[in-house]
């Protein structure tokens, strides 16, 4: 299983834009979300995320069917209990906000190499269709540690590395501790599991998830990490758990920046519905992949769902 870590700096449109914008001209139209697509439906303020305590898991029953709900139904809750004080994850925060103030000279010291994903950058362009984001990204693997580029790792801000690495430790524990309560709440020996754990920015709202057809906003609560389900872990579940549809909204005024870590099973390594939740009642709903992380990026940049991609359709299907 790797760890992956990217910090984005969602930015205000660029300059030339922003004169376009002044001018009263469109801008180019690989930056315009299709109108008719699913990312510009409507959002809606009256849905609330579920805001889960970590430091009761073990103890409540109610707060470990607090977490199955969240999972089965938005698939995204705010983490409090997790053992990390507020100076602490301002720390982190402001260590990336150094790091995305330095010059672009300085930064592109860092510069992800042509084709890759690691390093800093914009997003790869994988497809003519493909919708440009207004952001840039410093995507680092985290672990194993044997797999890490620290080429690729800044010296500047001087603090950065001790940081980041602090920072893995301790939400690889959480990551960790939450897989095996997930494997509880579905009665399952299993703890293998696709998370997204995101630090917000507690100036600049803009996440947003999409549940029963609208997008919602996911507030910044200040001392709280946003967990997010990935799609393996939709795809391991046999779709008990839900992975989210969500999106950055943004802001015309303010840089928004957010750290987010993410685990996902290496390339080589197949994943499937766990074996224990398929019966006649829940039949196989995904087939047995390899590489999803690929999957998911490609099918997204061309408009399309990965996880219809994977799904079967057919009950006769070989797997």
């Amino acid at each position: 299983m790797a760890n992956n870590l990217i910090i984005s700096e969602e930015k205000s449109l660029p300059r030339s834009i922003q004169e376009m914008s002044i001018d009263g001209d469109e801008p180019p139209q690989q930056f315009i979300v299709n109108r008719n697509s699913i990312w510009s439906k409507d959002t809606s303020t009256n849905i609330q995320i579920p805001i889960i305590d970590l430091s009761l898991l073990l103890s409540s029953e109610a707060e470990l069917d607090k977490l199955r709900s969240a999972l089965s139904s938005v698939g995204c809750f705010q983490a409090i209990g997790h053992g990390m004080s507020s100076s602490y994850l301002e720390k982190v925060r402001q260590v990336a906000k150094q790091f995305f103030t330095l010059p672009v000279e300085e930064k592109q010291k860092y510069a992800r190499p042509v084709g890759e994903s690691e390093g800093y950058g914009s997003d790869r362009i994988v497809s003519e269709k493909q919708v440009l984001d207004w952001s840039y990204r410093l995507s680092l693997r985290v672990l194993p540690t044997e797999k890490r580029r620290l080429s690729l790792w800044p010296k500047n801000p001087s603090d950065f590395s001790d940081t980041l690495e602090e920072f893995t430790t301790k939400v690889k524990s959480m990551m960790d501790y939450l897989s095996r309560s997930m494997a509880r709440s579905l009665n399952l020996e299993e703890d293998r599991s696709g998370i997204t754990v995101l630090l917000q920015d507690t100036e600049v709202e803009g996440l947003q998830i999409l549940v029963d057809d609208t997008w919602v906003n996911v507030p910044t609560i200040h001392d709280a990490l946003v967990v997010n389900l990935g799609d393996q872990m939709q795809i391991m579940s046999n779709g008990i758990f839900k992975s989210p549809m969500h999106r950055v909204v943004t802001n015309t005024k303010k840089l928004r920046m957010s750290v987010a870590m993410f685990n996902e099973p290496e390339p080589e390594n197949e994943i499937g519905p766990v074996e224990g939740l398929i019966d006649e009642i829940r039949p196989r709903l995904y087939r047995n992949i390899k590489n999803y992380g690929d999957i998911n990026y490609r099918s997204y940049q061309e408009g399309k769902i990965a996880l219809e991609m994977v799904r079967i359709e057919d009950r006769n299907e070989t797997i």
